[in-house]
């Protein structure tokens, strides 16, 4: 897949619609990150999506952290695990490859 092959982003990079998200899509979202999705990562995708389906919004890295720890455990449920995964902004980051939009308070 290539760029051109991507549906309509933001300035930053976001999907315009929700919609449009894929499994494809988020590896090449995940790509122009510098990211290779694994494990991991995807399941940090699937638990934001699933954040999203219940709150539609995406969470702040306060949130994530907390929501992370609830679903997924104490190691998983740490800043300093999803930094290693989404390196610099974790929430924003992932939030944007899972096809969601920014969260409110990222830069």
């Amino acid at each position: 897949m290539t760029d051109t092959a991507l549906p309509s982003l933001t300035e930053e990079g976001f999907l315009v619609n929700t919609s449009d998200w894929t499994t494809t899509i988020a590896e090449q979202l995940a790509l122009r990150e510098s990211i290779s999705l694994s494990e991991a990562h995807w399941e940090i995708i699937e638990l934001l999506r699933d954040y999203y389906a219940s709150y539609d919004s995406s969470p702040a890295m306060r949130a994530l952290v907390k929501f992370c720890k609830i679903r997924l455990g104490d190691e998983k449920g740490r800043s300093i695990y999803l930094l290693k995964l989404f390196p610099g902004s974790p929430a924003k980051i992932a939030s944007k490859i899972a096809g969601l939009p920014k969260p409110a308070n990222c830069l």
